[in-house]
């Protein structure tokens, strides 16, 4: 399986109409979609489809017409996505209309075509699954936590602070956590804390 870790773009015009699309990590598509529907006020579509992993490592998948024919556009977007093994990866196709109709079979192409011309402009990735931990430290630790994720490259983290300290969650592979728990469990007899662990780091506990 593959992903990509940014966003990239591709514009075709084809009878007429255009069509840009926009590939995007799954992070992206609330964030990215909104743009769109601001940048692109004269849009007559903004299709969109993406493919996820949800926390049982089952691909998830949806798309959306916004308008097309049935079956015409988010679903060969969506195929151009499978069709690359492509996953937690978003994209969007914004038209503009030209004033021709493609027909059903036009549309199909111009959809598929436009996402593929995004995927190849993409740097694809290879995608490895994490599993999401979750931890608590106090305060007297906080920047040497701080100053191993930022070491470790490590930014798939979520952080929200009580009176005490800091609840983490933080998405590992397996070698991820290993280098974790070989850092962080030395402190745990100054109150750091696991609250819930991910699939991967059952051979540590």
């Amino acid at each position: 399986m593959q992903t990509v870790s940014k966003i990239s773009t591709a514009k075709t015009e084809i009878k007429k109409s255009t069509f840009i699309s926009y590939l995007a990590p799954m992070a992206e598509f609330r964030t990215l979609h909104e743009q769109l529907k601001d940048q692109h006020p004269k849009a007559v579509h903004i299709v969109w489809a993406y493919r996820e992993l949800n926390k049982y490592a089952q691909i998830v998948e949806n798309q959306s017409d916004d308008g097309e024919p049935k079956g015409t556009s988010g679903a060969p977007s969506l195929n151009a996505l499978r069709g690359a093994d492509l996953v937690d990866t978003c994209v969007f196709i914004v038209r503009y209309f030209g004033g021709i109709k493609l027909g059903t079979g036009g549309l199909v192409r111009a959809y598929g075509g436009a996402v593929n011309l995004a995927i190849n402009e993409a740097e694809l990735i290879e995608f490895e699954i994490k599993d999401e931990s979750v931890f608590f430290t106090p305060f007297t630790l906080m920047s040497r936590f701080e100053h191993y994720f930022n070491a470790q490259n490590l930014n798939d983290l979520k952080r929200e602070f009580n009176e005490t300290g800091a609840i983490w969650s933080v998405k590992f592979n397996d070698k991820e956590f290993k280098n974790f728990y070989d850092f962080s469990h030395v402190f745990e007899h100054e109150g750091v804390e696991f609250l819930a662990l991910g699939l991967n780091t059952k051979p540590y506990f």
